[in-house]
């Protein structure tokens, strides 16, 4: 278990660096596909990340986006 936890902040730590070099929300679709991770992994450290109230959502063209706070 503490393996995946260890996995799932690296996957937000992962998340956060892209997000603050574009500096812009962000499609989840490209965070999955431009960090190759699975749905599971983008998920769960997107919930990670707001848990720790670092991100903001936006729900725009039935599409879910994402930047930091």
């Amino acid at each position: 278990m503490k393996d995946k936890i260890e996995e799932i902040g690296w996957t937000a730590g992962e998340i956060w660096k892209y997000l603050s070099k574009k500096n812009d929300y962000a499609d989840v679709l490209e965070l999955k596909f431009n960090l190759n991770l699975s749905n599971t992994n983008l998920y769960l450290a997107l919930g990670w990340l707001a848990r720790e109230n670092k991100i903001v959502f936006l729900i725009e063209d039935n599409k879910i986006k994402v930047k930091l706070k």
